[in-house]
């Protein structure tokens, strides 16, 4: 039992549940219209990709978790958790939410939606 306590704390959390850490407006303030959205594009990009490794590492670890409680203790090592992809993963998302935030502040106009990656 305690095993599979420290397992499950250790797992990788899914990418829908990491939370945006705190960007800084002034990074973006002195951005166009033009540069925000070309900058929310390519910060969009690197968090799909980051957000699908992350999923990855999610369903990696669950099923070395289930391995190790049910089937063969050592599997309990192969259990990687969250780690700098996760914390490049948040940080992503602290960007996006901060690029979101100084757009309409400046009346951009951009439009910024969340797309479920189980649905695409």
């Amino acid at each position: 039992m305690l095993l599979c306590t420290a397992a499950l704390s250790a797992c990788a959390k899914s990418s829908a549940n990491i939370e945006a850490s705190y960007v800084s407006p002034a990074l973006y303030e002195s951005m166009s219209c033009k540069q925000l959205s070309d900058e929310a594009q390519r910060v969009a990009s690197r968090a799909n990709t980051v957000a699908g490794v992350q999923d990855k590492n999610a369903t990696r670890d669950a099923v070395a978790t289930t391995a190790a409680a049910v089937i063969f203790w050592p599997a309990a090592f192969f259990i990687g958790g969250n780690g700098t992809n996760a914390t490049e993963l948040a940080s992503l998302k602290g960007q996006l939410e901060t690029i979101q935030s100084v757009s309409e502040q400046k009346k951009c106009g951009l439009t910024f939606r969340t797309v479920d990656p189980n649905k695409v």
